[in-house]
Protein backbone atom coordinates (compact mmCIF):
# COMPACT_ATOMS: atom_id res chain seq x y z
CA UNK A 1 0.00 0.00 0.00
CA UNK A 2 0.84 3.49 -0.83
CA UNK A 3 0.67 6.90 1.65
CA UNK A 4 2.39 9.24 0.56
CA UNK A 5 5.66 8.72 -0.93
CA UNK A 6 6.07 5.55 1.56
CA UNK A 7 5.38 1.76 0.50
CA UNK A 8 4.02 -0.21 3.21
CA UNK A 9 4.13 -4.07 2.19
CA UNK A 10 4.25 -6.35 5.06
CA UNK A 11 4.39 -6.70 8.62
CA UNK A 12 2.45 -4.55 11.06
CA UNK A 13 3.19 -0.82 11.58
CA UNK A 14 1.73 1.62 14.06
CA UNK A 15 -0.83 4.69 13.39
CA UNK A 16 -0.17 7.66 15.95
CA UNK A 17 -3.34 9.14 17.04
CA UNK A 18 -2.65 12.97 17.79
CA UNK A 19 -6.07 14.58 18.18
CA UNK A 20 -6.25 18.65 17.76
CA UNK A 21 -9.24 18.31 20.14
CA UNK A 22 -10.43 19.46 23.86
CA UNK A 23 -12.59 16.30 24.69
CA UNK A 24 -10.97 13.11 22.77
CA UNK A 25 -12.30 10.36 25.11
CA UNK A 26 -8.28 9.47 26.26
CA UNK A 27 -6.54 12.79 27.90
CA UNK A 28 -3.05 11.56 26.65
CA UNK A 29 -3.83 11.47 23.07
CA UNK A 30 -5.09 15.36 23.14
CA UNK A 31 -2.40 18.10 21.52
CA UNK A 32 -2.43 21.88 20.80
CA UNK A 33 -0.65 23.39 17.66
CA UNK A 34 1.47 24.65 20.09
CA UNK A 35 2.87 21.05 21.20
CA UNK A 36 1.69 18.89 18.40
CA UNK A 37 5.37 19.26 16.96
CA UNK A 38 6.74 17.78 19.93
CA UNK A 39 4.27 15.15 20.07
CA UNK A 40 4.65 14.55 16.54
CA UNK A 41 8.56 14.05 17.06
CA UNK A 42 8.40 11.45 19.79
CA UNK A 43 5.81 9.59 18.20
CA UNK A 44 8.28 9.40 15.29
CA UNK A 45 11.01 8.40 17.70
CA UNK A 46 8.79 5.30 19.39
CA UNK A 47 8.21 3.85 16.56
CA UNK A 48 5.20 5.46 14.55
CA UNK A 49 5.45 4.95 10.48
CA UNK A 50 1.87 7.05 10.08
CA UNK A 51 0.43 10.13 12.08
CA UNK A 52 -2.90 10.36 12.64
CA UNK A 53 -4.94 13.72 12.67
CA UNK A 54 -8.63 14.67 13.91
CA UNK A 55 -10.32 17.67 14.52
CA UNK A 56 -13.06 16.43 16.23
CA UNK A 57 -13.69 13.94 18.94
CA UNK A 58 -16.14 10.75 17.54
CA UNK A 59 -16.21 8.85 20.76
CA UNK A 60 -19.53 7.64 22.09
CA UNK A 61 -21.84 10.15 22.23
CA UNK A 62 -20.17 12.69 20.78
CA UNK A 63 -21.47 16.02 19.45
CA UNK A 64 -20.06 16.84 16.05
CA UNK A 65 -18.54 20.05 15.62
CA UNK A 66 -18.94 22.04 11.71
CA UNK A 67 -16.58 21.54 9.35
CA UNK A 68 -15.24 25.04 9.29
CA UNK A 69 -14.17 24.65 12.67
CA UNK A 70 -12.93 20.95 12.43
CA UNK A 71 -10.46 22.63 9.95
CA UNK A 72 -9.81 25.29 12.32
CA UNK A 73 -8.16 23.09 14.58
CA UNK A 74 -6.33 21.38 11.77
CA UNK A 75 -5.12 23.97 9.34
CA UNK A 76 -2.00 24.75 11.72
CA UNK A 77 -0.55 21.95 12.61
CA UNK A 78 -0.95 20.06 9.34
CA UNK A 79 1.34 23.17 8.19
CA UNK A 80 3.49 22.29 11.06
CA UNK A 81 3.95 18.68 10.47
CA UNK A 82 4.62 19.02 6.77
CA UNK A 83 7.17 21.86 6.92
CA UNK A 84 9.08 19.62 9.79
CA UNK A 85 8.27 15.98 9.51
CA UNK A 86 9.38 13.29 6.60
CA UNK A 87 6.31 11.00 7.89
CA UNK A 88 3.00 9.85 5.94
CA UNK A 89 -0.06 12.31 7.77
CA UNK A 90 -3.23 10.85 7.83
CA UNK A 91 -6.10 13.02 8.69
CA UNK A 92 -9.42 12.00 10.29
CA UNK A 93 -12.28 13.61 8.93
CA UNK A 94 -15.68 12.57 7.10
CA UNK A 95 -16.29 16.35 5.42
CA UNK A 96 -15.38 16.59 1.85
CA UNK A 97 -14.72 20.58 2.93
CA UNK A 98 -11.83 19.60 5.39
CA UNK A 99 -9.95 16.68 3.20
CA UNK A 100 -9.61 19.10 0.20
CA UNK A 101 -8.05 21.65 2.46
CA UNK A 102 -5.84 19.00 4.29
CA UNK A 103 -5.06 17.54 0.77
CA UNK A 104 -4.15 20.85 -0.71
CA UNK A 105 -1.54 21.65 2.19
CA UNK A 106 -0.39 17.84 1.94
CA UNK A 107 -2.01 15.29 3.64
CA UNK A 108 -1.36 12.11 2.34
CA UNK A 109 -4.59 9.75 4.02
CA UNK A 110 -8.04 10.66 4.87
CA UNK A 111 -9.50 8.32 7.30
CA UNK A 112 -13.00 8.79 6.88
CA UNK A 113 -15.29 6.88 9.75
CA UNK A 114 -18.05 7.18 7.58
CA UNK A 115 -16.51 5.41 4.49
CA UNK A 116 -16.69 7.47 2.07
CA UNK A 117 -20.74 7.52 2.76
CA UNK A 118 -21.57 10.50 5.12
CA UNK A 119 -22.90 12.95 2.14
CA UNK A 120 -24.48 10.41 0.54
CA UNK A 121 -22.81 10.81 -2.75
CA UNK A 122 -19.38 10.36 -4.48
CA UNK A 123 -18.05 13.96 -3.29
CA UNK A 124 -15.69 12.45 -0.56
CA UNK A 125 -14.20 9.96 -3.09
CA UNK A 126 -13.84 12.56 -5.72
CA UNK A 127 -11.31 14.55 -3.57
CA UNK A 128 -9.41 11.79 -2.54
CA UNK A 129 -8.82 10.93 -5.97
CA UNK A 130 -8.35 13.86 -7.47
CA UNK A 131 -5.59 14.43 -5.37
CA UNK A 132 -4.07 10.76 -5.79
CA UNK A 133 -4.33 10.49 -1.86
CA UNK A 134 -4.95 7.21 0.36
CA UNK A 135 -8.04 6.70 2.13
CA UNK A 136 -8.85 4.25 5.05
CA UNK A 137 -12.91 3.27 4.51
CA UNK A 138 -13.66 2.55 7.70
CA UNK A 139 -16.89 0.07 8.49
CA UNK A 140 -19.91 2.15 10.17
CA UNK A 141 -23.89 2.40 10.69
CA UNK A 142 -26.31 3.89 12.56
CA UNK A 143 -27.45 1.32 14.07
CA UNK A 144 -26.61 -2.03 15.96
CA UNK A 145 -26.97 -5.57 14.15
CA UNK A 146 -28.81 -8.69 14.73
CA UNK A 147 -26.30 -10.57 15.78
CA UNK A 148 -27.15 -13.42 13.26
CA UNK A 149 -26.17 -10.87 10.65
CA UNK A 150 -23.57 -8.80 11.95
CA UNK A 151 -20.88 -9.99 9.21
CA UNK A 152 -23.35 -9.73 6.26
CA UNK A 153 -24.06 -5.88 7.26
CA UNK A 154 -20.68 -4.83 7.85
CA UNK A 155 -19.99 -6.55 4.27
CA UNK A 156 -22.88 -4.54 2.77
CA UNK A 157 -21.67 -1.34 3.96
CA UNK A 158 -17.98 -2.03 3.01
CA UNK A 159 -19.21 -3.21 -0.69
CA UNK A 160 -20.82 -0.01 -0.98
CA UNK A 161 -17.86 2.03 0.14
CA UNK A 162 -15.48 -0.24 -2.15
CA UNK A 163 -17.37 0.83 -5.04
CA UNK A 164 -17.70 4.17 -4.33
CA UNK A 165 -13.71 4.15 -4.20
CA UNK A 166 -13.48 2.11 -7.30
CA UNK A 167 -15.99 4.34 -9.19
CA UNK A 168 -14.26 7.54 -8.22
CA UNK A 169 -10.54 6.32 -9.53
CA UNK A 170 -8.68 5.89 -6.33
CA UNK A 171 -6.13 4.14 -6.77
CA UNK A 172 -6.19 0.52 -5.65
CA UNK A 173 -2.69 0.56 -4.69
CA UNK A 174 -4.49 3.40 -1.63
CA UNK A 175 -7.49 1.63 -0.55
CA UNK A 176 -6.78 0.52 3.47
CA UNK A 177 -10.04 -1.56 5.19
CA UNK A 178 -10.86 -0.55 8.93
CA UNK A 179 -13.59 -2.91 10.56
CA UNK A 180 -14.97 -0.07 12.96
CA UNK A 181 -14.34 -1.43 16.08
CA UNK A 182 -16.34 0.51 18.76
CA UNK A 183 -18.68 2.04 16.18
CA UNK A 184 -22.29 1.12 15.62
CA UNK A 185 -21.70 -2.49 17.74
CA UNK A 186 -22.13 -3.32 21.12
CA UNK A 187 -19.56 -4.99 23.10
CA UNK A 188 -19.60 -8.65 22.04
CA UNK A 189 -20.17 -7.50 18.60
CA UNK A 190 -16.57 -6.33 18.82
CA UNK A 191 -15.04 -9.15 20.28
CA UNK A 192 -16.52 -10.67 17.71
CA UNK A 193 -15.30 -8.70 14.80
CA UNK A 194 -11.73 -8.69 16.26
CA UNK A 195 -11.10 -12.57 16.60
CA UNK A 196 -12.52 -12.68 12.83
CA UNK A 197 -10.75 -9.28 11.36
CA UNK A 198 -8.82 -11.48 9.04
CA UNK A 199 -12.56 -11.67 7.04
CA UNK A 200 -12.08 -8.69 5.71
CA UNK A 201 -9.65 -9.55 3.89
CA UNK A 202 -12.13 -10.82 1.33
CA UNK A 203 -11.48 -7.18 -0.37
CA UNK A 204 -8.14 -7.82 -1.39
CA UNK A 205 -6.95 -4.70 0.64
CA UNK A 206 -4.85 -4.39 3.06
CA UNK A 207 -6.23 -3.68 7.31
CA UNK A 208 -5.99 -1.37 9.96
CA UNK A 209 -7.75 -2.30 13.33
CA UNK A 210 -8.28 0.31 15.82
CA UNK A 211 -8.76 -1.26 19.43
CA UNK A 212 -6.55 1.34 21.29
CA UNK A 213 -8.26 1.47 24.95
CA UNK A 214 -11.84 1.21 23.59
CA UNK A 215 -14.53 0.48 25.45
CA UNK A 216 -14.92 -3.31 24.81
CA UNK A 217 -12.21 -3.78 27.17
CA UNK A 218 -13.98 -2.88 30.23
CA UNK A 219 -12.47 -0.77 33.01
CA UNK A 220 -10.98 2.50 33.57
CA UNK A 221 -9.27 3.82 30.05
CA UNK A 222 -6.27 4.37 32.53
CA UNK A 223 -6.14 0.60 32.39
CA UNK A 224 -6.74 -0.45 29.00
CA UNK A 225 -3.17 -0.42 27.68
CA UNK A 226 -2.91 -4.33 28.41
CA UNK A 227 -5.59 -5.23 26.48
CA UNK A 228 -4.71 -3.29 23.67
CA UNK A 229 -1.54 -4.39 23.07
CA UNK A 230 -3.04 -8.06 23.35
CA UNK A 231 -5.36 -7.02 20.62
CA UNK A 232 -2.04 -5.74 18.60
CA UNK A 233 -0.32 -9.15 18.60
CA UNK A 234 -3.58 -10.20 17.66
CA UNK A 235 -3.48 -8.29 14.39
CA UNK A 236 0.45 -9.07 13.86
CA UNK A 237 -0.77 -12.98 13.69
CA UNK A 238 -3.67 -12.17 11.53
CA UNK A 239 -1.53 -9.84 9.15
CA UNK A 240 -2.92 -6.95 10.02
CA UNK A 241 -0.99 -4.07 7.93
CA UNK A 242 -1.42 -0.94 10.81
CA UNK A 243 -2.94 -0.63 14.33
CA UNK A 244 -4.43 2.78 15.25
CA UNK A 245 -3.04 3.57 18.69
CA UNK A 246 -2.30 6.35 21.40
CA UNK A 247 0.81 4.32 23.26
CA UNK A 248 3.21 4.11 20.30
CA UNK A 249 6.28 3.17 21.98
CA UNK A 250 4.18 -0.06 23.42
CA UNK A 251 2.59 -1.03 20.93
CA UNK A 252 6.03 -0.86 18.38
CA UNK A 253 7.30 -2.90 20.83
CA UNK A 254 4.50 -5.44 21.19
CA UNK A 255 4.44 -5.64 17.17
CA UNK A 256 8.81 -6.51 17.29
CA UNK A 257 8.43 -9.16 19.86
CA UNK A 258 5.29 -10.56 18.29
CA UNK A 259 7.20 -10.41 14.75
CA UNK A 260 10.44 -12.33 16.85
CA UNK A 261 8.32 -14.86 18.08
CA UNK A 262 6.74 -15.49 14.22
CA UNK A 263 9.81 -15.73 12.94
CA UNK A 264 9.81 -12.97 11.11
CA UNK A 265 12.46 -10.43 11.76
Amino acid sequence: MKIGNKTFDKGTHVMAIVNLTPDSFYEGSRATADNVLARVEKAIKDGASVIDIGGQSTRPSYVAVSAQEEWQRLEKPIELIKQNFDIPLSVDTYYPYVAQKALEMGADLINDIWGLQYQGDSSMAETIAKHNASVCIMQNQNNISNDQYLWQDMFAFLDQSVQIAKNAGIDQDRILIDGGIGFGKNKEQNWTVLNGYEKLGKYGYPLLLGTSRKSMFGGEIKDRLQPTLESTRLAVRKGVLFVRVHDVKENYEAIERELSLLGEI
